[in-house]
């Protein structure tokens, strides 16, 4: 019960605007999270610049709102002073949080800035409690989950920092941090806050080269997660704070469902009733939904999860539509309005711009059960269903919420020889404030009635008067002048005591040591079977296998074991040669001595590297990311440091893991939710966009990994890379046969 619960839940709204910023704050939000103008992993906001944040800071303070600014992307090296500059002038403008990706630029912010609060993104891939605590090691206050947890799982985790999970909005199918798609495919990175959706466009999925029917095309696209019908039950967790998705979304958005998830929350811990009506479920609808499902939070999955039908924002039922003329006529089965946005199944949208009754007279709003005929600019073709994907009056009702108000009590005191005094307090600030001394009336006293209405006008304030207590003698004169001067010198006080920052600044020094690093020379090869793995044993290479029985099967000096890059926990595998696909693997293993950190930590920067070497990592993938430039610059800035070079590996050739999703098209579409077996077969499964590319699919423990449709290929700088000192390079192998590995390798050794 709420009762147990100390420490009342943070509600986190987003704000990719000021006017999101203003309506997440007047529907109640507890704090809310946005951005620069850089570094955010929702670049194509609107953001705020430096000037806007500083009001955005102060505006929220007012309020007792807090601000969290998303540093949420990778940063490259000469990135880095750009960005220490930013975070100095958030930190110093009393910024209550960062939000961040990075491992290498976390280390060192928290080092500069000791006391500038840092929650770890879901782009961290924040899965497991090794890895979750190892961040807590360094001083990461908050940890925001992956979204594919379930609230039992998160239960299970042990740490002693805040949980901050997403409760309402956009998911994302693949495991965050995780999904190069956008950047391999279209040289937008989701790393870097440029995402473009690869997740929602059209595919086919094929076994070998038949194509499968889905009943959709929208393979990739989930539902909107909804998990208001299970608040109480997220609440009752343990979570410290429950997290909106939406800073692309609009204000109106924002403020509804803040408000909704507002009134839910105030309800469990008054012990009262959390009901959503029919009617906000609805509006919420009209205000954006792909369906609505409750998550991997809730262990839904297949078709409880995906929309496959569409990938757009569907709204809802509106009637029926049927051609008349040149007019489309509409049998209504919801209210509308003159300017809504109205989607003719599989036909088109439009605003309704012009509405006509049946008597085809222009109208501004129609009831339900009634009909209504609207100018044909989609050139409709055939009857079908009408959906409404934009509410009108529901947007100007929303858009009506009055400002938040801060409630406060006042206390006067007018004594005759003694200073006019008043006290004013909003339950945490207590601020007095005296004037002139009071003096005896002759003839004309001034009232206590009159003393109360001059303290009470607070309306062009952010103040709500609650209570008022004026005590005086009687026969007193005070000037009307004196008790409006008091009145504003008293809010005006409160005001500066909200916004005052509540610390003194401190400053620190990065300072890292690097264990003595252990240069080494090597081609590496992550094998797909068996096959490939015994024919390269008789080569000079190191061979990589994500198959644990295969590992230990040929397992020597130049085997080594891929980790999972999914692990919810973790086996024992002391002394073992480890290739550590995550954060936490690194962590977990760093005593084998042999521990190697994949591509897949997204290493952009030479703190990354130092990080890791820490971490007794003893080679390291850089991110696949990362240009040649990138990596120069990397490397070179590392070596001023340190006076020696980082021992890294670059991989140049292979198909890349695009995604990993906690999703199987398999099970799903082949074995409809059937007891799982269909990996097992042995065949070939690809989706098909719509430039006619196959992206390969392997499972593995009930997760599915997307390759790229085609290989890289640097094979032809390896020499560039070495006069970087760089000499360890890795080839990732897919149905690569023998003739084809050895040419592979001979252009290795030219």
């Amino acid at each position: 019960m709420c009762d147990v619960k100390m420490k009342k839940v943070e509600l986190l709204s987003p704000a990719g605007n000021w006017a999101m910023l203003e309506s997440a704050i007047n529907n109640g939000a507890d704090a809310v999270y946005l951005s620069g103008k850089k570094y955010g992993a929702r670049a194509y906001a609107d953001n705020f610049d430096n000037e806007q944040l500083k009001d955005a800071i102060l505006y929220a303070h007012l309020y007792g709102v807090k601000v969290y600014v998303t540093i949420n992307t990778l940063l490259y090296e000469d990135e880095i002073k750009e960005c220490m500059d930013y975070i100095k002038f958030l930190y110093e403008n009393n910024v209550d949080a960062v939000l961040m990706q990075d491992l290498g630029m976390i280390n060192l912010v928290r080092q500069v800035y000791p006391d500038l609060e840092i929650h770890a993104s879901t782009q961290m891939h924040n899965h497991n409690e090794e890895a979750i605590n190892y961040l807590a090691s360094l001083g990461i206050k908050r940890v925001v989950l992956a979204r594919e947890l379930s609230l039992d799982e998160i239960k299970k985790i042990s740490t002693p920092i805040e949980k901050e999970v997403f409760v309402y909005g956009a998911l994302c199918i693949s495991y965050s941090g995780q999904c190069l798609m956008s950047s391999s495919v279209l040289k937008r990175s989701g790393n870097r806050g440029s995402c473009a959706g690869m997740c929602r466009l059209a595919y086919q999925l094929y076994e070998e080269n038949k194509p499968i029917n889905t009943d959709g095309e929208y393979l990739l696209s989930p539902k909107e997660l909804n998990t208001l019908s299970h608040l109480r039950e997220i609440i009752d967790s343990n979570i410290d704070s429950l997290k909106i998705e939406g800073r692309m979304k609009s204000p109106e958005y924002v403020g509804y469902v803040t408000k909704i998830f507002r009134r839910l929350i105030d309800a469990y811990y008054n012990n009262e009733e959390m009901n959503v009506t029919n009617m906000e479920l609805t509006n919420l609808k009209k205000l954006y939904n792909r369906d609505f499902t409750l998550g991997h939070l809730f262990k839904e999955r297949n078709y409880k999860l995906m929309n496959i039908k569409s990938s757009n924002h569907i709204g809802t039922h509106l009637g029926k539509a049927t051609l008349y003329k040149n007019k489309i006529k509409i049998e209504l089965d919801d209210d509308i309005y003159q300017y809504d946005g109205i989607r003719f199944s599989q036909q088109g949208g439009m605003i309704v711009n012009y509405l006509y009754d049946e008597n085809f007279l222009l109208i501004n709003h129609a009831s339900k059960n009634s009909i209504v005929y609207v100018d044909n600019k989609i050139s409709l073709t055939s009857s079908c269903e009408v959906l409404k994907t934009l509410d009108k009056h529901l947007m100007d009702t929303i858009k009506d919420i009055p400002k938040r108000k801060i409630p406060v009590n006042i206390t006067v005191d007018a004594y005759i020889d003694k200073p006019f005094k008043a006290t004013i307090t909003d339950g945490i600030n207590n601020i007095t404030c005296e004037y002139k001394t009071v003096s005896k009336s002759n003839n004309c006293p001034v009232l206590k009635s009159e003393i109360v209405d001059k303290f009470s006008r607070l309306n062009d304030t952010l103040y709500h008067l609650q209570d008022i207590v004026v005590n005086c003698d009687k026969d007193i004169f005070i000037p009307v002048k004196f008790m409006n001067e008091l009145r504003r010198t008293l809010v005006d006080s409160l005001t500066h005591q909200r916004t005052k920052p509540n610390k003194v600044l401190e400053y620190g020094n990065y300072k890292i040591t690097c264990p003595k690093i252990k240069p080494t020379k090597s081609i590496n090869f992550k094998v797909s079977n068996e096959e490939q793995l015994k024919y390269l044993l008789t080569k000079n290479v190191n061979i990589y296998t994500d198959d644990y029985i295969l590992y230990k099967k040929y397992k020597q000096d130049n085997v080594f074991y891929i980790t999972d890059k999914v692990a919810y926990t973790l086996p024992d595998l002391e002394n073992e040669n480890i290739v550590a696909s995550n954060l936490s693997s690194v962590v977990k293993y760093s005593k084998n001595n042999n521990v190697v950190s994949d591509i897949y930590l997204n290493v952009t920067n030479s703190y990354s590297l130092e990080t890791l070497h820490n971490l007794k990592a003893t080679k390291i993938g850089l991110s696949i990311e990362a240009s040649f430039t990138n990596i120069k610059n990397m490397i070179n800035q590392f070596k001023l440091r340190n006076n020696e070079l980082p021992n890294v590996d670059v991989t140049i050739y292979g198909r890349i893991e695009l995604m990993v999703l906690k999703h199987c098209f398999l099970n799903m579409f082949l074995n409809k939710d059937f007891k799982c077996s269909v990996c097992k077969n042995k065949k070939h499964y690809y989706l098909k966009d719509r430039n006619k590319q196959f992206f390969p699919i392997k499972t593995k423990n009930c997760n599915t990994y997307i390759l790229n449709y085609k290989n890289i290929n640097m094979i032809d700088k390896i020499k560039d890379y070495q006069k970087l000192g760089i000499n360890n390079f890795t080839l990732c192998l897919y149905d690569e046969d023998k003739p084809m590995i050895d040419k592979i390798y001979s252009s290795l050794q030219e």
